[in-house]
């Protein structure tokens, strides 16, 4: 488990330190005002993952994350459906409570594992196997449809608003996706981590760890905080405050001194720079594209490709869902925003379709894995695990055929339900 998270450590840091390498060279050569080059640092969705990064720690620090797993698995029994459907359902709620999908498989993987050998199911077993696909397939794809929960998000968030002036709220992030591409995906999920990776119950419920104690005052404090955010986080289309500027003020709340919650040593050790220098760096991207031209050119030579136009909404649905999904086999999930971001006004314009859609409609295929490696965390994840990738694989190829002959012909009806098609 070191050696992997030794690995993802160092290409973390690897990115980071090129994003910064790049913003800085950038401007020096004079190709860019500094303003457009070091854009991602003053848009909204940095400011999200840095309060994202401080909120996983204060989750950390007061052993809310434990609590929470610890409950969960009390209700797990001894048969193996209801062990994997609730480790996907912990794996769905941590998608809302905790914003890094790596911060939360760092959390939850140990404790899955520990779960899995008190089950009995040992390394190399169909059940060690689902339990750690199922956590990992369901805190990172289902999250897709949560706003805050993944990086790609947050870049959507941040392009949206630097290139087009315009930042989509939680509430309707919530509604569009989740009730197709979250809650009826983890539940596909489920299924088939139990129908690919079939085992026997267990033979007698679990030995979980010892029962926390009674919640101490800093995780007091710290539940408090995440259900104010959630609050606040569901209602933004009433105060019209951006989820950005609730995830910092909660995350400047927690590390006040006489709160408690997260320390200045907590905040030294375990905030990682090199992520938000990654995060800025693909939101200065695209940026950069549109500023340089490059997202004109792009659209003239990848528009005509798509056929988009006015009235042709399956084909539009269809088009821009693929190319968005299809474009992650080359720049792994993250990278997907960054890159159509600058386009999404042109093909808005083609399909004639508002700008908002459009956005929305590239999460829809962005959040459509093909396999595994288009998403980092889940690579991490089967790693910790000691899952082969082969399993993974298959998993990830039959959630894959699902989504495109099941829930992207829902997903499409419940645009059209909602208005947001025409």
């Amino acid at each position: 488990m070191q050696g992997g998270l030794m690995k993802v450590s160092f290409w973390i840091a690897a990115l980071g330190i090129l994003a910064a390498l790049a913003l800085a060279f950038i401007p020096i050569g004079g190709l860019a005002p500094g303003d457009v080059v070091f854009a991602g640092f003053q848009s909204a969705g940095f400011w999200m993952v840095f309060g994202g990064l401080v909120i996983g720690v204060g989750v950390r620090a007061t052993g809310l994350a434990e609590r929470l797993a610890h409950g969960v698995g009390r209700r797990f029994g001894h048969r193996y459906a209801a062990i994997i459907s609730g480790t996907v359902i912990l794996g769905l709620v941590m998608a809302f409570l905790m914003p890094s999908t790596m911060g939360r498989l760092m959390i939850l993987m140990p404790i899955v594992l520990a779960m899995a050998n008190g089950f009995g199911y040992q390394a190399g077993s169909n059940g060690r196997a689902g339990m750690v696909l199922a956590i990992s397939f369901s805190t990172m794809i289902p999250g897709f449809a949560i706003m805050p929960a993944t990086v790609p998000a947050m870049v959507v968030i941040g392009a949206s608003e630097t290139l087009y002036g315009t930042t989509p709220t939680y509430g309707i992030w919530l509604l569009l996706h989740f009730p197709i591409l979250g809650a009826l995906k983890a539940v596909i999920i489920g299924v088939l981590v139990i129908w690919l990776f079939p085992e026997a119950d267990a033979k007698a419920p679990a030995e979980h760890a010892e029962v926390p104690a009674a919640m101490a005052r800093r995780e007091r404090l710290m539940t408090l905080m995440l259900l104010l955010a959630l609050a606040l986080w569901m209602t933004d289309f009433l105060h019209h405050i951006s989820p950005a500027w609730v995830s910092l003020g909660v995350a400047t709340v927690i590390v006040l001194p006489f709160i408690g919650i997260v320390g200045a040593r907590d905040f030294d050790d375990k905030i990682q720079l090199s992520t938000l220098l990654y995060v800025a760096g693909m939101l200065s991207m695209g940026v950069l594209v549109a500023h340089g031209g490059t997202g004109d050119l792009l659209a003239k030579s990848v528009l005509p490709l798509l056929s988009l136009g006015p009235g042709e909404t399956v084909w539009n649905f269809a088009a821009v869902a693929g190319l968005s999904s299809g474009l992650a086999m080359f720049a792994t999930q993250p990278g997907v925003p960054a890159i159509l971001m600058p386009l999404v006004g042109h093909m808005a314009e083609a399909a004639d379709l508002p700008v908002m859609a459009m956005l929305m409609l590239t999460v829809v295929g962005y959040s459509t894995v093909i396999l595994p490696f288009q998403a980092p965390p889940l690579v991490v994840a089967m790693q910790l695990g000691a899952v082969p990738m082969r399993q993974g694989n298959k998993l990830c190829l039959w959630l894959l055929a699902v989504t495109v002959f099941v829930l992207l012909p829902l997903d499409y009806l419940w645009w059209r339900l909602l208005g947001w098609l025409p």
